[in-house]
């Protein structure tokens, strides 16, 4: 019996990413190697902010490529739209795990921090035209769990 390490195959692992459009690929392409790395976290949040114009052009509101930090309040300025929000806090959640943006609220202020955490539910991301988007967002985050493969399926012997 062949270890299972000796038998695996040195396989680079291409998958496609759709994009909305070229001015999104674009972007991808070009803000991508600003970001300090190139991990699925990065990748996930430039993924996002380039799906539309606002964002793309506001980008430097939205994220600092030199620290690496969000910039939640940029929730608040006149340029966003009802999609570029949902845009900007998918991308905020993939990036950082949780919702950076409820703490722009004051302690105090505890209704307007429910009403941001709703914000950020699945039903009110998802209830837009760019749904498709960030599912494939997901998939760039989490492609561990979308591209699912049963190993032991997989080197099992017949």
């Amino acid at each position: 019996m062949t270890n299972t390490a000796t038998r695996a195959k040195k396989e680079k692992i291409t998958r496609t990413v759709t994009f909305k459009n070229q001015a999104h690929e674009d972007f991808y392409q070009r803000y991508l190697p600003k970001c300090r790395y190139q991990d699925v976290y990065h990748k996930a949040l430039v993924y996002c902010l380039g799906i539309d114009r606002d964002t793309r052009e506001h980008v430097d509101r939205i994220y600092d490529f030199r620290t690496g930090n969000v910039k939640p309040e940029c929730l608040h300025e006149g340029w966003q739209t009802s999609g570029s929000v949902k845009i900007v806090r998918m991308a905020f959640n993939l990036y950082c795990n949780g919702t950076p943006s409820v703490f722009e609220y004051d302690d105090s202020d505890t209704d307007g921090q429910l009403n941001e955490m709703r914000c950020y539910t699945v039903e009110d991301l998802f209830c837009c035209g760019y749904a498709r988007y960030f599912w494939e967002a997901i998939k760039i985050r989490y492609p561990e769990y979308c591209f699912y493969v049963d190993w032991e399926d997989l080197y099992a012997e017949n």
